[in-house]
């Protein structure tokens, strides 16, 4: 699996975790939902991600290497 298909996972995870625990525990875990869409949009923008900064240093290959 490519950095970028795993980044995607990972946010769509933490986003139903997020929901899930903010229906079920506390409101306020929708502040993880909301960090994650505004890491997603100015990801977007900037082309910064730090997620995909800590997997390439644990030796993950992008889209681009194949």
């Amino acid at each position: 699996m490519s950095i970028d298909r795993f980044i995607l996972a990972m946010a769509g995870a933490f986003i139903l975790i997020s929901l899930g625990l903010a229906h079920y525990h506390s409101p306020n875990w929708l502040w993880v939902t909301a960090f994650v869409g505004v890491n997603l949009f100015q990801s977007a923008f900037t082309g910064f991600c730090p997620m995909a900064i800590i997997l390439k240093k644990f030796g993950g290959k992008s889209e681009s290497a194949f």
